[in-house]
């Protein structure tokens, strides 16, 4: 592995504002998009499930049904999103995710049924579907442009998107819940209008045509994605950090209620999440694109991953209670979200080595699309083990193996030219070479 090039430009140490100011207008807007996503959709989205059960008198199951039919419209079509993009570029893309997550939460906010709900529900879902890969592929393609052109390695403009995604998503549930004071519907109402905004801020900046950006013409994209054994291997190493981050959702509240008689301390380890995303993202992403290639940043962030879930292993059978109850678990969310720092940005910067040039935008929906097929598949399990007669630590215990085994089905490297292979990882002193 070559010597990192720590005078050059890209690895000097660079604020987020600085690094944000160095950006081209389009990365620019495309990362203030990601910011603008999720504060409009993080405003609306925790207060759902306590609206559909209370204000609405919907039972648990079909609530959960309603939230999983929202995941699925999102996650599952995020390949047909991206499909769309590189058929018809990201303008039209985007433009139409805006437009249907608006009306989609408008109707949300007036809904009353159960069929209006749901209704609602998948048209927030498949809005999603449609900009996110769209502005996903095209920020990572913009990202590449911008480390062939010797402007700083990639993973430094991947690692602002993501911090930028995760300040949304801070912001979001703050703005919704001073809005939740007036009634549910103003808070969905508010949703639309961030979407508005946006609507109208890319109608008028984002370029209707982006230099370097070809649009496809050909079919046979889906058969050939199948058959790329590295991008496949990548889907499910990712897949396997998404479902130990969906245990923030799914196992940590099982445990904070058993060690506190409350769930409110959720919200403190939230929290603790977010700004350790929003305040140390980019140093992280520095240190490892100085030491690291790609393939050792996510074997890394696996790795922090596998010893978070083995942290509250080891303690469980304690049975701590109270504050002493919750140092494990601040201690697997402090390790996970370091393992989301170094995998996130690392294999959004990977998938332009394993796709084809044109096809990025479908690439990067399928990345999204079969991962999260794989939590899906997971928290099933993970449900059934929690309601065995298994000792309490089995499952924290077979989560942490996941990631661990996940480190071996990452691609390695192969000779130039193969097709469907990665190209070799790049590192801040050794940009990849433009496909032929």
């Amino acid at each position: 592995m070559p010597e990192p090039a720590t005078h050059s430009r890209a690895a000097r140490p660079l604020s987020a504002l600085r690094t944000f100011t160095s950006l081209s207008p389009l990365l620019r807007l495309l990362v203030l998009t990601q910011l603008a996503f999720n504060v409009g959709f993080f405003a609306v989205l925790p207060f759902l499930a306590t609206h559909l059960g209370t204000a609405i008198g919907m039972a648990g199951w079909l609530v959960g049904l309603v939230l999983g039919l929202r995941t699925f419209s999102q996650q599952g079509l995020f390949v047909v999103g991206g499909a769309l993009a590189d058929r018809y570029g990201v303008r039209p893309v985007v433009l139409a995710g805006c437009v249907l997550r608006t009306a989609g939460f408008a109707w949300l906010g007036y809904a009353a049924a159960t069929w209006a709900v749901i209704g609602a529900v998948l048209l927030i879902g498949f809005a999603a579907a449609l900009f996110s890969p769209a502005v996903e592929s095209e920020v990572a393609r913009q990202a590449v442009c911008r480390e062939e052109a010797g402007e700083g390695p990639r993973t430094h403009v991947l690692a602002l998107f993501t911090a930028a995604g995760q300040a949304g998503a801070f912001v979001g549930p703050f703005l919704g819940a001073l809005l939740l004071a007036v009634d549910f519907r103003t808070v969905c109402l508010a949703g639309a209008g961030v979407f508005v905004l946006v609507l109208a801020g890319h109608a008028w900046l984002l370029p209707q045509r982006i230099p370097g950006r070809a649009r496809v013409r050909s079919r046979g994209g889906l058969r050939r994605l199948a058959r790329n054994r590295g991008f496949l291997a990548l889907c499910c190493a990712y897949g396997a950090y998404l479902l130990g981050y969906n245990q923030l959702y799914q196992l940590l509240p099982v445990e904070v209620e058993r060690a506190t008689g409350s769930q409110a301390p959720l919200a403190w380890l939230f929290a603790l999440s977010s700004l350790l995303v929003v305040t140390a993202q980019l140093p992280v992403t520095r240190w490892a694109g100085e030491r690291l290639d790609l393939r050792r940043s996510m074997t890394t962030g696996l790795l922090l991953i596998s010893a978070g879930f083995a942290v509250v292993a080891a303690a469980r059978p304690a049975a701590w209670t109270g504050t002493a109850g919750l140092l494990p678990m601040a201690g697997y969310v402090v390790l996970l979200t370091l393992g989301q720092m170094l995998v996130a940005p690392a294999a959004r910067a990977w998938v332009p080595d394993l796709a084809e040039a044109d096809r990025l935008g479908l690439y990067t929906g399928a990345l999204s699309s079969i991962s999260g097929l794989i939590v899906l598949l997971g928290s099933a399990t993970t449900g059934t083990l929690l309601d065995t007669n298994l000792p309490p630590a089995f499952s924290w215990l077979a989560l942490a193996m996941i990631p661990a085994a996940a480190t071996v089905l990452l691609p390695h490297p192969r000779p130039r030219g193969e097709q469907g292979t990665a190209r070799p990882a790049p590192t801040a002193s050794n940009p990849p070479t433009p496909p032929p």
